[in-house]
């Protein structure tokens, strides 16, 4: 990746940089903190990935004279510009034996991002990891902060097999003599982290102070509450509904403060932190849409264990025990996800005789077979229905009134399905 972007200019040098590892939660991290930025004045990239509907969705910058949240997506022209130019300088690459093959989709991708921030001379850039942080191709930048989000057990064959392995993998991206904001969470990710950090001599900052005490009330489909922020009460108001997405707000937040305090990013204050969370855009985290005759379907890209239980926590406390209307469960998921621990956790909830499971086929070539997915549901006795496609289970699943259709399991499913959902209004 550093001899691709030698032979682009080094175009990752050009900016100020966050950089985002973690298991679950690093994109909504991502997003609230390039969102603060944004309405705090400052020209902002954003990085994320897997994207939802478009490639494009990967590389956003601030756009001028946008009213609210002004990320917006790269355009196709200069998307598909920048990647000829990325493709042509690695193919001459390989022919000169500079690089051993081809870089991958994701390293292409990554190298068109700096291009594009560099060429729109973006002040400052949120770039959240794709896998681990060590050898990840965003790893190249040099992060004014880096931020470390849970760290749950996934991508296993790649990472380790236990948590204190996983967690030396996302400690990667910190530097010597640099600055960590992150939370306490499991011992094993909180000994790893601290032994990489304390090797570096790295500042750690811990993000607990910004998350609001358990008595503020969760609501539906918003996260509102009060903190204490630099001596003064900060107000809190989310998009992203759930309890553990105050853990990631409040990574923003010590983020966001760090920057202002110590790396002169003066024009942060509370107004602009109030506002940029009032207008973090980060699609398909317990997504509400009102389908018809007012059923509410709930989208979430849950697709492991951790993110699983974070989804049944949320319902648990949605599913009150007098609302007697069906509740349908949409679920799908790739071959090499723990299937069975999934729906050991979330089938449950959905076992009432008004109750459903759909299981679908993902359309994507990793995906569990069908077979593969009643077998788990078969494994814990729970009655299910097949499908083809996420079309055909949304018709199956009857829009009667007040009932509740929840699709997870799969980033790759929930994205097809908002995609039907909406359409045009993507």
């Amino acid at each position: 990746m550093r001899i691709l972007a030698g032979a682009l200019g080094d175009p990752h040098l050009k900016f100020s940089s966050i950089l985002i590892a973690g298991t679950n939660g690093k994109g909504s991290a991502a997003a609230t903190l390039a969102s603060i930025l944004d309405a705090s004045g400052y020209k902002t990239g954003l990085y994320t990935s897997p994207h939802l509907s478009r490639i494009n969705e990967r590389v956003q910058t601030s756009a001028q004279d946008v009213p609210g949240n002004r990320l917006r997506s790269i355009g196709d022209d200069t998307f598909a510009r920048l990647y000829v130019q990325v493709d042509d300088a690695a193919t001459e690459l390989v022919r000169q034996g500079a690089l051993p093959h081809s870089p991958s989709l994701f390293e292409v991708v990554t190298a068109l991002a700096f291009l594009h921030f560099a060429e729109q001379q973006v002040e400052v850039a949120v770039i959240e990891v794709g896998l681990g942080g060590r050898l990840d191709a965003t790893n190249i930048v040099q992060p004014l902060v880096s931020v470390i989000t849970d760290i749950a057990l996934d991508h296993m064959e790649w990472l380790g097999s236990t948590i204190a392995e996983i967690a030396r993998e996302k400690a990667g991206i910190l530097r010597p003599k640099g600055i960590l904001v992150t939370l306490p969470q499991h011992p094993d990710a909180n000994n790893s982290i601290d032994n990489v950090a304390v090797s570096l001599d790295v500042r750690r900052i811990n993000a607990a102070d910004y998350i609001p005490p358990r008595t503020e009330r969760l609501q539906d489909t918003r996260n509102q509450y009060t903190i204490a922020f630099a001596g003064r009460c900060l107000h809190v108001n989310s998009p992203l509904p759930g309890e553990h997405q105050r853990r990631n707000v409040a990574l923003a937040l010590a983020a966001a403060n760090e920057l202002q305090k110590n790396q002169h990013f003066t024009r942060i204050t509370q107004s602009s932190i109030e506002q940029g969370i009032r207008q973090t855009h980060w699609p398909a985290r317990l997504e509400s849409l009102l389908g018809d005759n007012n059923t509410r379907i709930l989208l979430d890209v849950a697709h492991n264990p951790a993110g699983i239980w974070t989804l049944r926590s949320y319902l648990s406390s949605l599913f009150s025990s007098d609302n007697v209307a069906p509740r349908h469960l949409i679920f799908g998921a790739l071959r090499d996800k723990s299937i069975q621990e999934m729906a050991q956790v979330l089938f449950p909830l959905f076992t009432r005789p008004t109750d459903r499971i759909h299981l679908v086929a993902v359309n994507n070539p990793r995906a569990a077979s069908l077979d593969d997915l009643k077998a788990a549901s078969d494994a814990i006795d729970t009655p299910t229905s097949t499908h083809v496609s996420i079309a055909d289970a949304l018709k199956d699943a009857p829009a009667t009134g007040n009932s509740i259709i929840v699709i997870a399991g799969s980033l790759y499913l929930v994205a097809e399905a908002r995609t039907l959902l909406l359409g045009d209004r993507i």
